[in-house]
């Protein structure tokens, strides 16, 4: 293993990043926080609870992973589709590295890309939304595996890619409408039979409904208390706290 072919290739990658940092970074969460001025702030406080949370931050993980999926895979595909655009891929394939070498310093690089990007997504969207995170541990976990699935996925794309429209054409085309079509802005138990379960063969359900759950958790809190003060009023009712009843007298009092 070529420890330091691999960190070369990576260090190059977070400063390329460090140089666009307007665009890779900046833009996408202004452009993420806008999202959070309309729908979470501006339509959030007209709108009802969704799975017992706030509209505002029932959203928060659709938007989150949407800029995570689209950079993932622009990062990660640009990283190595542009040495191809100017020629310099010759250098990495004259190197003493390995493909799968190469593909760790990428994939690497894009991925810590991506975390960033969500951890600073998520700061910003404290500002518009309520939000709280229940299991940061396992969401990182959860971010990570998104963001190494997606980079790799970015990768192939940069290496199949003959000119830039090939490098948008699988985002803007596939990602983005089944990310809006995965419940980032709607719940699926929302939706009526059979468009619910066409829904389900979306990966992207799966992905936003897990990250939703490992970042707000007090929904599904807010319902097991709701259903357990439920059972709580049905017992007080049907059961001995009824005052109306007069009590039956033992057969002993009567004799």
């Amino acid at each position: 293993m070529n420890g330091h072919g691999i960190a070369a290739i990576y260090k190059f990658e977070m400063a390329r990043w460090g140089r666009t940092l307007w665009q890779s970074l900046i833009t996408p969460v202004i452009t993420t926080a806008l999202y959070f001025v309309v729908f979470g702030s501006a339509l959030g406080s007209r709108m009802t609870a969704m799975e017992g949370i706030s509209y505002g931050a029932f959203i928060v993980p659709g938007l989150t992973l949407l800029s995570v999926f689209m950079q993932s895979i622009f990062n990660a595909s640009f990283g190595i589709y542009f040495p191809k655009f100017t020629g310099t891929i010759y250098e990495l394939l004259s190197a003493p590295i390995s493909s799968f070498e190469a593909v760790i310093a990428y994939v690497g690089a894009a991925v810590t890309k991506s975390v960033v990007l969500a951890l600073v997504t998520l700061a910003t969207a404290i500002f518009f939304v309520p939000l709280r995170v229940d299991h940061p541990v396992w969401m990182i976990i959860f971010l990570l595996g998104i963001s190494s699935g997606f980079c790799l996925f970015g990768f192939a794309i940069g290496v199949w890619a003959k000119n830039f429209e090939q490098l948008q054409i699988i985002p803007m085309l596939i990602i983005t409408p089944l990310t809006f079509l995965g419940g980032a802005f709607y719940s699926v138990k929302a939706l009526a039979e059979p468009f619910r379960t066409v829904t389900l063969f979306n990966p992207v359900v799966h992905l936003i409904s897990g990250f939703r759950w490992k970042l707000l958790l007090r929904g599904g809190r807010a319902r097991l208390v709701e259903r357990r003060g439920h059972g709580r009023d049905q017992r007080r009712l049907h059961g001995g706290d009824r005052l109306d009843v007069p009590h039956r007298l033992p057969p002993e009092a009567i004799a």
